[in-house]
């Protein structure tokens, strides 16, 4: 087996970092290696270390057997690897799939249900995980991989994929009867990806963003109106859904102020920043529930199809929303990981990184 190496973050303090070189671990039956190839690094990877402990995005990819002591963890990637060894038919070196990945050189799986879309990993320590973390896609069998859009899934596939799931369950609610749905972060991947699905489906769209990303967020056309956080005084007293990606507790209290009982919903989606929020909204977003749902009214064939359609009209404009910031190594991975931690980056930016 190849020498391998492992980037891992302290678990108590996400700006302490370790870069462990390592053996990779030889394959029993039923196993596959991979080797991690392209991965992204945005907001989203930081959000995934924050909310470590309570939605258990440490387990998917345990220090252990990495050498590693306990207090170390791996936030977890979206990227593109390659099968180098395997023992399951089906899942066949060579083959490239885009999934769930370590901040690592190689990843051992156990593939199941392998057919022509890929397969799960059904290692036992994410038999309870959310399923949908344990998909690996193979580019062969995917219909919305593109050799020349890689850059753009590995940054935006994991956020469009919540982006789509948010968007659908709001107009599935028939957008809880308001006429405004005020998104925080709005310069966020996350948040625009779901502007452009909602824009234009009834409820006027207002993005809220500090003052430096006033401009950019205007220049994307998918809010009806982008105001800053100074500026919530501004909105129409209208009933209103707020969909928080911020997670600043000074944002939820000011809208509450402002907005009394026309604040008809205020949905937790996730955070772009350290301050988990999920405490204080009244209901949590998780696209996977929509995503159950949305299987068992379509079929997985009609989600994925939907999904991919979806995804076709977003990608025809994003590339021009975005300067993809190009790195190798995993010194690369290091340095985009304390840059994004610190929000030193640019919206317009994404981190990708060659493995």
């Amino acid at each position: 087996m190849p020498a391998s190496w492992t980037f891992a973050v302290a678990r108590n303090d996400l700006g302490r970092t370790t870069i462990a070189e390592g053996e990779t671990a030889a394959l029993s039956d039923g196993e596959a290696l991979l080797r991690v190839d392209r991965v992204g690094l945005t907001a989203n990877n930081v959000t995934y270390a924050v909310l470590g402990d309570s939605m258990r995005y440490w387990e998917f990819f345990p220090p252990g057997p990495r050498g590693l002591e306990p207090h170390w963890g791996l936030p977890p990637l979206w990227g593109f690897a390659e099968v180098v060894a395997s023992t399951v038919e089906g899942a066949e070196a060579g083959q490239r799939v885009y999934g769930y990945l370590p901040p690592a050189g190689h990843l051992v799986v156990r593939p199941a249900r392998v057919d022509a879309s890929g397969f799960r990993d059904a290692s036992g320590h994410r038999a309870e995980l959310p399923s949908p973390y344990n998909v690996y896609r193979s580019t062969t069998g995917d219909p919305a991989y593109r050799p020349d859009q890689e850059d753009l899934l590995v940054l935006f596939r994991p956020l469009f994929f919540t982006s789509f799931m948010l968007a659908d369950q709001v107009l599935d609610n028939d957008c809880y009867g308001a006429t405004s749905l005020v998104m925080s972060s709005a310069s966020s991947k996350t948040a625009y990806a779901a502007a452009f699905e909602l824009h234009g489906h009834g409820p006027r769209l207002v993005g809220l963003t500090s003052p430096g990303n006033v401009a950019f967020t205007r220049s994307l056309g998918c809010y009806d109106d982008v105001l800053t956080y100074d500026d919530i005084a501004d909105l129409a007293q209208a009933p209103t859904v707020y969909l928080d990606l911020s997670g600043a507790p000074s944002t939820r209290a000011a809208l509450r102020r402002h907005l009394g009982d026309h604040l008809v919903r205020d949905i937790a989606v996730g955070l772009t920043n350290q301050t988990p929020n999920a405490d204080a909204a009244e209901e949590v977003f998780f696209a996977p529930v929509q995503m159950r749902k949305r299987s068992l009214d379509w079929g997985r064939e009609g989600l994925d199809q939907r999904f991919t359609d979806a995804w076709r009209r977003f990608a025809e404009v994003v590339s021009g929303w975005l300067d993809v910031r190009a790195g190798t190594g995993p010194d690369a991975l290091q340095n985009a990981w304390l840059e994004v931690l610190a929000g030193r980056t640019p919206p317009r930016v994404g981190h990708v990184i060659q493995l």
